[in-house]
């Protein structure tokens, strides 16, 4: 799989930020992360890094609270949004966002390691080909104490998806697929929450909790629904998000751990 990299974005923008967004599938996707996310970040004031954090759909309502956000991508055009938007936003907020162009892995050398309250990885994984590299960026760049979260695709419900279109074969096969193309057309791996846990656990991270994110939103059909019928369709989700057998069954999941501080000596007083 092709990771995307650089302007790789450019034509899918509007296509991802905007229709995505403006979508009760993409508002139940920010809504339930947030308000999930909410449960562990430390209070603000302190350091968020949002690394592949395109437009900042998800990170600039961070810096509305208070939170000090640099939001890393490689996308020029994804960043070039966020700056649109910032410029919509009071001077306060607008302050509080750093946009740099660069590859999650890359973190370490752009920015400051071990200097942020909470590291930020939402949608990024499933592009890679593998999520190693840059779960020990990420564990690299958050504080001792500090909370690394990650989203990525669920490979448990990958069939789902098929079903409810009626391809049953392609459902069949997708029992045993490690990945699909997504609504984008893009090729994207997914990944099981033990095996996120797992690479949080070898770079220090204790994994405190696990979310599903976007249950009966996904693959929504038919006219969006009203405004008025939002928040209720926002609390379903969220309450599926935290519950079992429910969250199992979510898209995505949302992963959150904690960085431990070293044993004396480092690895080599072992």
């Amino acid at each position: 799989m092709a990771s995307l990299s650089g302007d790789s974005w450019a034509d899918r923008v509007g296509q991802f930020v905007d229709a995505h967004y403006g979508s009760i599938t993409g508002k139940a996707r920010l809504y339930v992360i947030d308000q999930n996310l909410a449960l562990h970040l430390p209070a603000p004031p302190g350091r968020v890094l949002d690394v592949g954090g395109g437009a900042g759909n998800q990170s600039i309502p961070l810096a509305r609270r208070g939170y000090e956000v640099t939001i890393l991508d490689p996308s020029r055009s994804m960043l070039q949004r966020a700056g649109e938007v910032l410029e919509s936003e009071p001077p306060d907020v607008a302050g509080r966002v750093t946009l740099v162009p660069g590859r999650g892995q890359d973190a370490p050398r752009l920015l400051a390691p071990g200097s942020y309250g909470a590291v930020l990885c939402h949608g990024v994984l499933m592009y890679l080909d593998d999520s190693a590299p840059l779960v020990s960026a990420l564990a690299t760049m958050v504080a001792t104490g500090g909370i690394v979260s990650v989203v990525t695709k669920n490979r448990a419900t990958l069939a789902i998806g098929p079903a409810r279109r009626g391809d049953w074969k392609a459902a069949h096969a997708a029992f045993n697929a490690t990945g699909e193309v997504n609504r984008l057309g893009l090729e994207t791996r997914a990944e099981t929450v033990n095996e996120v846990e797992s690479l949080f656990a070898a770079n220090g991270i204790k994994p405190i909790e696990w979310f599903g994110v976007r249950l009966f939103t996904d693959h929504w059909e038919g006219p969006e629904p009203m405004p008025e019928a939002e928040p209720d369709i926002l609390a379903v989700e969220l309450m599926a998000s935290r519950r079992d057998p429910y969250r199992g069954f979510s898209r995505l999941f949302h992963v959150v751990g904690r960085k431990q501080a070293q044993p004396e000596g480092g690895p080599e007083g072992r």
